[in-house]
């Protein structure tokens, strides 16, 4: 058996037996390196040490630690107060108001399973006190805090960056148009549902109130403006951007929501630290993966045989959505990003695909796998906080699911929805 041979074997071979993603990534690379080379386990150590030593990757911590401090403290309940006060009136308003505040709390945590957690713990029992069906809750909650991976910041588009060695911040500006189109999508779905069940519209609030709420919100929307404004004012790196919405963070919480005591901040970090530990994990045993797959020649090897083959770049990309829903639904967003784009990048660059297009298609489609079964983590996320079943979650997705899939063409086959807004911002 060859070496790739051999490595795809024991890969497979403890993904089926349910070993965690990072162990299964690493265990496989480790055995193989060893039978078929003569690096010393010390050696592979220091590699893996070596692939996470990146700058870039420090905005991991950061941000994780300013989503957790703005989710555990009033910045999600201030949003969807705001959220509400603008759409709450339209038939469906308080679902609307969900996916609305899903996109604005997406763009201050950076993270699908945190932006469930804190939306749907809030929305998920009004929806349902104001007489929604139960699946119409929980289709809406689930689906809408997938968006927290595509709308800047990003984790995975942080991950993708370092991998592909691509701009972190033309990838920001290039979630924002992707982003507001496919909440945009969501809202119009539900407010379709609604209109059918038979919700009217109701008296919208008064302009007064609407500027109270947005003022009560405005200090964790300030997030949003120092993350973005910063990186594109060309005042601050992406990784530099984290660090200051981390210290931000912690600012609204202690001293103006104060919504967040000194006590409270030692079990905060703590979370923060344990999810970025296992990020960091799952980063530098699937970069380790790449590595060896990048020294026996398979990107290029790939990347030959597509071109011998004559595959055009629009069938390269349909087959792409394939393999990124299959794998989606079945791994973590992270080690898809550093397995697949080694493989797939230098075939996308071959055929003429922009390298930042091909990361927001990469980020849709893992969008799509975290409400994907059988593994799709915000399906789990919310069958633990609404008790429904995973069977009964992946039904109430499903209408949002296919309009993601639906934005997934559109942003694949449009390369212009994700490229104009950087085009513009960092032209020259």
């Amino acid at each position: 058996m060859s070496s790739v041979g051999l490595l795809f074997t024991i890969f497979l071979f403890l993904v089926i037996l349910g070993s965690p993603i990072a162990i299964a990534l690493g265990a496989s690379t480790f055995a193989t390196l060893m039978i078929f080379t003569d690096i010393s386990p010390i050696e592979v150590s220091a590699m893996m040490f070596e692939k996470v030593e990146h700058y870039s990757l420090m905005a991991i911590p950061m941000f994780i630690l300013a989503g957790n401090l703005l989710s555990k403290g009033s910045a999600a309940s201030r949003i969807i107060e705001f959220a509400k006060s603008i759409v709450g009136h339209l038939p469906g308003g308080l679902p609307i108001s969900a996916i609305f505040a899903s996109i604005i709390f997406a763009a201050v945590s950076g993270s699908s399973p945190a932006t469930v957690v804190a939306i749907g713990s809030i929305m998920f029992g009004a929806i349902m006190e104001a007489g929604y069906p139960k699946k119409y809750a929980v289709g809406t909650i689930a689906t809408a805090g997938s968006l927290g991976i595509l709308i800047p910041p990003s984790i995975v588009m942080i991950v993708y960056g370092v991998t592909a060695e691509v701009s972190i911040g033309k990838l920001f500006m290039a979630g924002v148009v992707p982003g507001i189109m496919l909440g945009t999508m969501m809202m119009v779905v539900t407010y379709v549902g609604a209109v059918r069940l038979g919700f009217k519209k109701t008296k919208p609030q008064p302009m007064k109130v609407r500027l109270e709420k947005m003022k009560d919100a405005t200090w964790g929307l300030m997030t949003i403006v120092i993350v973005i404004g910063g990186i594109y004012g060309g005042i601050f790196t992406p990784t530099e951007a984290a660090a200051v919405a981390a210290v931000w963070a912690l600012f609204v919480s202690l001293v103006i929501y104060r919504d967040i005591k000194i006590k409270d901040l030692y079990a905060t970090i703590l979370d923060s630290a344990k999810t970025s530990a296992m990020i960091m994990f799952i980063i530098a045993n699937a970069m380790l993966f790449a590595h060896f797959l990048t020294i026996e020649n398979i990107p290029q090897m790939i990347t030959q045989s597509l071109i011998d083959a004559n595959v055009d770049k629009y069938m390269f990309l349909l087959l792409v959505n394939i393999l990124l829903i299959i794998a989606g639904s079945f791994m973590e967003p992270s080690a898809i990003i550093m397995i697949m784009v080694p493989l797939l990048l230098p075939v996308a660059v071959a055929l003429g695909i922009d390298p930042i297009h091909f990361g927001i298609v990469l980020t849709v489609n893992m969008e799509l796998g975290m409400v994907s079964p059988p593994v799709g983590l915000n399906l789990f996320v919310t069958s633990g906080l609404t008790g429904m079943s995973i069977k009964d979650v992946i039904v109430a997705t499903l209408p949002w699911t296919l309009t993601i899939l639906v934005g997934l063409i559109i942003v694949t086959y449009i390369p212009a929805v994700s490229l104009w807004l950087p085009n513009i911002m960092f032209a020259g």
